[in-house]
């Protein structure tokens, strides 16, 4: 078994080797843009789509969370290397879908070591759409934030043939990633697979302190599937994925990441008449993680520790979409899932060839158990050429089991079933040439979560499980869009208030539900000044209020920018980027989110890095490009980052933010081939 995980490890390397890298033409050379340092503004009301392939700065971490963060609006909850926890205007855990070709997934942590982002390879994907606020009810329940969809897109090619893509990445403190991605097929049917490998060293911060840090990720992916004719596909697909990672913020490390995955599609297009497309698909991730304090950094004698929880997530969707009238689209659907979380582990062993032979020994027992069964409706109303009304309407049933012992809960045993609903309506409108804007309102209520329960309840016993009450958003969101010539621009607003917003008071250990307000919004511009230049900036801004408490919403991001400027002429390309944070004064110290002590532990100091960027196309088919991330060096750390942890790892104190890696040199090579 082992040979053959060394074997599945080693395939994207290999695939890279012998020039073997995924997608049709067009895809190809979308592959092989420049540098992107802000996410170009959104293409639609609320909606951003843009690509995984191209190069970014700064260079991101192999996982979602850091990819994401390129995004206005986006933070992440920083731990080190690897594997934060994305923030989207000062909301994150579950109030944030995140979707992998449609399926939701779910880390096995308690303590949000492995977030659903950690198992994200954004490389491996063609396309990544970011959907604000709560504004589609299609995609999931209780999404108050948005949602985000990482999705694979294999088009029916029309002669036999074959198209691949490949890139390797170098860089500082020992960075190295591979990808490849090979589709092979014909009218008929088609194989897919890919995979992906992401290592790095621990990296030193702009002081020169070595920040314990380091990993190693790869992944793997394979689909067979049927196309009859240009309107039907049948996939059947599997991916496979494992690691280890070093975390600065915690008494552990990740030694295991192991996530498999199977899933099977069926999708029919323009069939007319009254019914347009249907679509199904069925689908099952089991995440497998284990974390201890002895592979990864020294142990004390006899305090070797190690955890292995474990999560199986099975799920499903169908729906269709009507077209009662040539102005009228209409979704309709019903998605369901279950979800199951387990545990094991042993403490205070010996040495480490006790600790594994203990906890491997140990039975699963399962804590919780959750169920989720839902319907929705969609509709866009076309009422003339320029001006569009889209809402919807959900309702979805939940369950949640307490599998604890009576010992470690006073809930044991005890179920908690909710009917919650969720809907929006929104008015779209075209003016001039280019332009478009938009006011929706908006409203999610969502179940509470696996770590919202976990802790103990607002009078001190030891469980929230039936304390914690369902949150429930209503937000309104307005913006406008525009382009004419070489200017771009787009803004967005939002305004909501949270009744029973859930949150954690790490320093009690304790979950309750508080009111709250929040608002803010993102700002995107470009000005395309000459044939060769290109000016570019964002600007992300969220306050929060906890009202029950009369003080500022804890976690919350500080007013972030970032100023670019492109330049781009024949085969070659070149770029700075200033990206600015301001300092943030509005904090609640020891309250949080349900990243493990995610807490505001005091204000923090704002900061500006400066990096560069260049890129060359030696052919068509082949994209260079290098970079030089905080230029100056600088010493900084994110104000939602985690703080440090004395235990085993001589990093930082409990009491302060971890910092961010110092100057970063790398370079990143491209193709595409069909």
């Amino acid at each position: 078994m082992k040979k053959i995980r060394s074997w599945v490890a080693a395939i994207p390397g290999t695939l890279l080797s012998i020039g073997l890298p995924a997608i049709s033409h067009a895809q190809a050379i979308r592959t092989l843009e420049s540098v992107v340092v802000t996410t170009p503004a959104s293409e639609a009301p609320l909606v951003v789509r843009t690509d995984p392939k191209a190069p970014r700065q700064p260079v991101p971490a192999h996982d979602g969370a850091d990819f994401l963060k390129s995004i206005p609006g986006f933070s992440v909850i920083r731990k080190g290397g690897t594997d934060g926890d994305p923030v989207f205007r000062g909301f994150s855990g579950s109030r944030l879908g995140i979707l992998l070709d449609g399926q939701e997934i779910y880390g096995g942590c308690g303590g949000r070591m492995d977030p659903p982002t950690a198992y994200v390879y954004p490389e491996s994907y063609d396309r990544v759409t970011v959907l604000k606020g709560p504004q589609s009810v299609r995609y999931g329940a209780g999404q108050s934030a948005g949602v985000v969809l990482f999705e694979r897109e294999t088009e029916r090619m029309p002669v036999f043939g074959w198209r691949a893509a490949g890139s390797l990445t170098l860089g500082g403190f020992g960075r190295n990633d591979q990808m490849a991605d090979v589709l092979v097929g014909g009218p008929q049917a088609y194989v897919r697979a890919g995979g992906t490998r992401a290592q790095a060293d621990d990296y030193e911060d702009g002081d020169g302190r070595r920040i314990h840090s380091e990993y190693l990720r790869w992944s793997s992916h394979a689909a067979i599937g049927l196309t009859p004719d240009d309107r039907t596909r049948i996939e059947l697909s599997a991916a496979l994925s494992d690691g280890r990672a070093a975390y600065a913020d915690r008494a552990m490390d990740g030694t295991k990441f192991r996530r498999e995955n199977v899933s099977l599609l069926f999708e029919k297009k323009r069939l007319g008449g009254l019914v347009d497309e249907i679509e199904a698909r069925v689908y099952r991730n089991d995440v497998d993680h284990v974390m201890d304090n002895y592979s990864l950094r020294p142990a004390r004698p006899g305090m070797y520790n190690v955890m292995n929880p474990d999560r199986k997530t099975t799920g499903g969707r169908l729906s269709a979409t009507l077209r009662p009238a040539e102005t009228w689209d209409l979704v309709l659907g019903a998605d369901a899932k279950r979800d199951v979380h387990r545990a094991r582990g042993a403490m205070r062993q010996a040495d480490a060839v006790a600790a594994d032979a203990a906890y491997r020994a140990a039975p699963r027992v399962e804590d919780m158990r959750f169920e989720q069964r839902g319907v929705f409706l969609e509709s866009t109303w076309h009422a003339s050429e320029a001006s569009r009304l889209v809402g919807g309407l959900r309702l979805d049933w939940h369950e949640a089991e307490d599998k604890r012992a009576p010992a470690a809960s006073a809930t044991a045993g005890r179920t908690d079933r909710r009917t919650l609903t969720s809907g929006f309506l929104r008015h779209e409108r075209d003016f001039g040439v280019g332009g478009t804007w938009y006011a929706g309102i908006g409203h999610a209520e969502r179940f509470p979560d696996y770590w919202e329960r976990m802790k103990a309840s607002p009078d001190g016993g030891n469980s929230a499980f039936l304390s914690t009450k369902p949150e429930k958003t209503t937000q309104l969101d307005v913006g406008a869009s525009w382009r004419s010539g070489p200017f771009g621009l787009s803004a967005a607003a939002f305004y909501g208030r949270i009744d029973d917003y859930i949150l954690i008071n790490w320093d009690l250990g304790r979950t309750r539900n508080v009111d709250a307000v929040v608002m803010g919004g993102e700002l995107d511009a470009s000005w395309q000044f000459s044939t060769a230049w290109q000016g570019v900036a964002s600007l992300a801004y969220v306050r929060g209020e906890n009202r029950t408490d009369d003080k500022p919403l804890a976690q919350q991001p500080p007013l972030e920018a970032r100023l670019g400027l492109n330049y781009a002429q024949g085969d070659y390309s070149a770029g700075v980027l200033w990206r600015l944070a301001a300092s943030q004064n509005r904090y609640d110290k020891g309250s949080g989110n349900i990243v493990a002590n995610g807490k505001d532990i005091g204000p923090s100091a704002g900061f500006g890095v400066l990096s560069l960027n260049a890129g060359w196309r030696p052919v068509k088919s082949v994209l260079l490009t290098a970079g030089v991330d905080n230029v100056l060096d600088k010493t900084y750390a994110e104000h939602l980052s985690k703080t440090g942890t004395s235990i085993g790892v001589d990093v930082f104190p409990t009491d302060t933010r971890i910092n961010e890696p110092g100057r970063v040199f790398w370079l990143k090579a491209q193709i595409a081939l069909d």
